[in-house]
Formats: C-alpha cells, sequence, structure tokens
C-alpha cells in the first residue's frame, strides 16, 4: 500500500516511520525539507509539496501543528486541493477543532476527493510504538481503506459516524486527560508537602493503578520524561499548586 505523509513533527515523523518499518511505499513532505532525511534512509520518497505527494499517492495522511497549518497545507499554492479529486483519499490525523475538519471536508468532496478526520489520543511515545487510539469520522469507505494503516498506527481506532465527530471526541478525551493530570499534580504536591518523596509516590501508583486505569501510565510517562507537551503541562501544573499553597 502506498500513502503520503504531510507533517514531520514530533508525532508525523514516528508515525511515517512506522509505516516504512511494516512494508508501507511512503512518500513525506515537510516545510523544513531537511527534516525528511531519515526517512528517506529508510526507504521513504520525498514530494516537493503537497500537491506533488497526493498527485503521486491514492492515499495521503497529514499530521501538523495546529488549524492554521491543517489549512494552509490544503488551501495555499501547491496544496492539497490542487490534486484531490476522484479516487484519491485525504486523511487528516491532525488535532483541530470541528469547524477547520468541516471546511477541509467539504473542499474535498468539491473536488471530488474523500476526506477524513482522523486524530489522535497519545504522545510521542505511543507514536513511536504504534499504540496511538485514532477517532475517525467521514467517508466510511475510505476509513475502510485505511484501516491497514490504521492498524500499524494505533493499537485502537474507532468510526464515529459524521464528520466532525472526531474532532469533538478528541476535545473530550483531553479534558478528561487534563483533569486527571490537575489531580496527578494535586497528589504530588500533597505527598511533597506531607514530607513522602513524590518520585516514590510515582512509583507506587504504577503497580497499584495501571492496570485498572492505563491513562496512568501516561501520566508517569510523560513526568520522566521529556518527549512530549504532556510534561510540560505536568510541571506547570504542579509548580502552580506549589504556589497556591504556599
Amino acid at each position: 500500500m502506498e500513502v503520503g505523509f504531510l507533517g514531520l513533527g514530533i508525532m508525523g515523523k514516528a508515525m511515517a516511520a512506522n509505516l516504512l518499518r511494516h512494508g508501507f511505499r511512503v512518500t513525506v513532505w515537510n516545510r523544513t525539507l531537511s527534516k525528511c532525511d531519515e526517512l528517506v534512509a529508510m526507504g521513504a520518497a520525498v514530494g516537493d509539496t503537497p500537491a506533488s505527494v497526493v498527485a503521486k499517492c491514492k492515499y495521503t495522511i497529514a499530521m501538523l501543528s495546529d488549524p492554521s497549518a491543517a489549512l494552509s497545507v490544503v488551501f495555499d499554492k501547491d496544496g492539497v486541493l490542487e490534486q484531490i479529486g476522484e479516487g484519491k483519499g485525504y486523511v487528516d490525523m491532525s488535532t483541530v477543532d470541528a469547524a477547520t475538519s468541516c471546511k477541509i471536508s467539504e473542499a474535498v468532496k468539491q473536488k471530488g476527493g474523500a476526506f477524513v478526520e482522523a486524530p489522535v489520543s497519545g504522545s510521542k511515545k505511543p507514536a513511536e510504538d504504534g499504540q496511538l487510539v485514532i477517532l475517525a469520522a467521514g467517508d466510511k469507505a475510505l476509513y475502510d481503506d485505511m484501516v491497514p494503516a490504521f492498524d500499524v498506527l494505533g493499537k485502537k481506532s474507532f468510526f464515529l459516524g459524521e464528520m466532525g465527530n472526531g474532532a469533538k471526541m478528541k476535545l473530550v478525551v483531553n479534558m478528561i486527560m487534563g483533569s486527571m493530570m490537575n489531580a496527578f499534580s494535586e497528589g504530588l504536591c500533597l505527598a511533597d508537602k506531607s514530607g513522602l518523596s513524590p518520585q516514590t509516590l510515582l512509583d507506587v501508583l504504577v503497580p497499584c493503578l495501571v492496570m485498572q486505569h492505563p491513562c496512568c501510565y501516561l501520566l508517569y510517562f510523560t513526568t520522566k520524561s521529556n518527549n512530549h507537551g504532556y510534561v510540560l503541562t505536568c510541571r506547570i501544573s504542579v509548580q502552580s499548586q506549589i504556589r497556591c499553597s504556599r
């Protein structure tokens, strides 16, 4: 199966690498083309523009930083819309709002192409390990075609129906994770104020909670690493709690 891949940031690079390792033929593009070099060494081809990637590949995946980047790659000069059409599918796995997904979907459909939004739950480590959770919505036939790729990129994929539901579900998941992060940070502060080692608390929580609540592993992992923005969120939250308790 041949796919295009637009966006080689923290998540996109790991995801494209997984596809290559599992035998997919991948053509990549990134605004900073030097970021493609490592994937080229793994066997990827490089497209000069998003349009050139779409022209070459029946299916194209995007993993971009924010709604502005997602819209730019589609609507700007040499963007996706210049080459999308009948028989081609575009899958945006970026975390964007539902309105952005719907705008891209309408534009792609007007050109005769198919579109699926498929934001993911997970950070750098799950992306590297192919353990993301994929929250897809939109064109069901395209979703079915992409299942082999989704099976490589994630441990579970969900088809959630009409366009926008994927983005909405991702925001709900993020809200829940943020609430968990806040409670987790308060627990760390309470341990510290009680004279307990926060590090020991982390070590105690893993065997107590991970099997019952897998999300707790994410909290544990990101607190002990510097691999993704969640650790910054945790540190900011902890610092805020400490300031408030003084």
